[in-house]
């Protein structure tokens, strides 16, 4: 328990760390950009006085830092401000030209509420079609070092690497769900219109962990207690599970915990191909119109579930391999 406490309490403060540095960088550049968010907020037709006193009343003329602070000091009591563009009844409105229209704008948390979930779907079974890909693959090439099916896992991540996401997704829906009309792809109205996105996820985030799987278990078997457990007699599943998969088992998983960011880029692009209506396009939908609160809430959630997850993969590593030291 000792062990775990400290273990924890470290890595929270390392992963808060992290959380202000990147929620800072944002917050920052997103002042930085040009264009006045007050504008944005009041429309083309306010006056500069307008303009001008609107910015002053949201604290907008502060300096960044003060803002940072006040921001972040509402974020952690569960309010990270409202949209500039959408409305609480999901429609989008801009151009209010007074500052009282900011009572129908969504609050950002809301929005995260509405999308967090239905990307967490998409983002779940495209990691379980990946896994699908890449541990027989994977598991095969690794076992069979130099053989014809590591040759073939090697081509087939090249392959899979080589193939844009975008393009990929624009393909499978123009064919797959538009010609061929096996699967709904475009927008949302149930489970099924989650496969071929998630399925496009799958086939960028497989080779990763095929190639991962396949050097750490042909590295595994190369260890001298490995080679001894066969001499000692033990079987070949037992030696396979207890011994190679489980030594092979700590680079995958600190993979995986690398991945979430590149996993959490990918979910964007395809949300925004498949109008999928989860963070990936809320988030897209906001940089293009330049939805300052919108961004800042995604960030700080990407950051915090980046920072959760792998410091849970750390602590199962640690259980896996008592010697490594996070």
């Amino acid at each position: 328990m000792a062990f775990l406490a400290t273990f924890l309490i470290r890595r929270l403060a390392q992963g808060l760390l992290i959380v202000v540095i990147v929620s800072f960088a944002i917050f920052a550049a997103l002042r930085l950009v040009p264009g006045d968010p007050a504008r944005l907020i009041l429309g083309p037709m306010a006056s500069d006085a307008v303009v001008e006193q609107t910015s002053k009343a949201m604290g907008l003329r502060d300096p960044i830092p003060v803002q940072y602070v006040r921001w972040l000091g509402h974020a952690m009591e569960g309010d990270l401000g409202h949209s500039f563009i959408k409305a609480r009844n999901g429609s989008e409105v801009s151009g209010a030209r007074d500052q009282d229209a900011l009572g129908d704008k969504a609050p950002v948390l809301d929005l995260l509420i509405q999308t967090v979930p239905m990307t967490i779907q998409l983002a779940a079974l495209g990691l379980v079609f990946a896994l699908l890909i890449a541990i027989p693959v994977g598991v095969a090439a690794g076992l069979s070092q130099g053989g014809w099916m590591d040759k073939f896992a090697l081509y087939l991540g090249s392959a899979f690497v080589s193939i844009p996401n975008f393009w990929l997704a624009i393909v499978l829906a123009l064919t797959i769900t538009a010609e061929l009309q096996w699967i709904p792809s475009i927008g949302y109205q149930g489970f099924a219109y989650t496969i071929l996105p998630a399925f496009v996820i799958a086939i960028e985030m497989s080779p990763m962990f095929m190639r991962s799987l396949a050097i750490s278990i042909g590295s595994a078997q190369q260890q001298n207690f490995v080679r001894l457990a066969s001499i000692r007699g033990l079987s070949r599943r037992r030696i396979f599970f207890r011994h190679i998969l489980r030594n092979a088992a700590v680079p995958v998983l600190n993979l995986f915990g690398v991945q979430v960011g590149a996993l959490l880029g990918g979910v964007l692009i395809v949300e925004f191909i498949f109008n999928y209506p989860g963070v990936g396009l809320l988030t897209v939908q906001a940089v293009l119109e330049r939805d300052f609160p919108v961004i800042q809430g995604v960030a700080l959630l990407s950051a915090c579930l980046f920072v959760v997850i792998n410091i849970f993969v750390d602590l199962i590593c640690t259980k896996i391999d008592p010697r490594l030291d996070f």
